[in-house]
């Protein structure tokens, strides 16, 4: 091939990548982890350190679990949301404490309610790495085998709820 043709053929591909990217969700990040199982972790309950949660303690139910922290702006903005889940029966949500301070984390709780079954703290974000987590909030469902089915990154509105999550928690278990 011609050397001077290599040049603008590069660029016109360069462009036409970075085109396609214009019309993208960011908040559409492709998860590896759709269709796999959960990964498997161990941590200390946020509201009690001496109790542990682990996925496999969901095994057999459709659960949520929002990735949080008390720094996050977003969270905030997603929180009433949760309540009302939590309070419709929606399905069970666990919390996941990333990055954060347990006396913080429980703090926001405490203020503003606590929706979730119980909180999972992962104070340095190593557990948060193997679920591909970006920051917070992320939100993942998982089906009663422990397979991830779905995952939000952003807050969670009502209308994400019904269409992202809701076919996986009405399908028959």
């Amino acid at each position: 091939m011609n050397k001077r043709l290599l040049v603008p053929l590069s660029f016109f591909l360069l462009a036409g990548i970075l085109y396609w990217g214009l019309f993208r969700d960011p908040k559409e990040v492709p998860s590896p982890l759709i269709g796999k199982p959960a990964p498997a972790f161990t941590l200390t309950q946020l509201g009690n350190p001496n109790a542990n949660f682990s996925p496999a303690d969901m095994k057999g139910k459709v659960w949520l679990m929002n990735v949080w922290a008390s720094w996050c702006a977003s969270c905030k903005e997603e929180h009433p949301v949760l309540l009302d889940l939590q309070k419709s029966n929606f399905a069970p949500i666990v919390g996941f404490n990333y990055k954060d301070q347990r006396a913080a984390g429980l703090d926001v709780l405490k203020k503003t309610g606590d929706p979730f079954v119980l909180s999972a703290f992962d104070a340095d974000g190593k557990v948060g790495l193997d679920w591909g987590v970006y920051g917070a909030p992320e939100t993942f469902l998982i089906d009663a085998e422990g397979i991830i089915r779905a995952k939000h990154v952003g807050p969670i509105t009502h209308e994400i709820a019904a269409q992202k999550f809701a076919p996986f928690v009405a399908a028959p278990r």
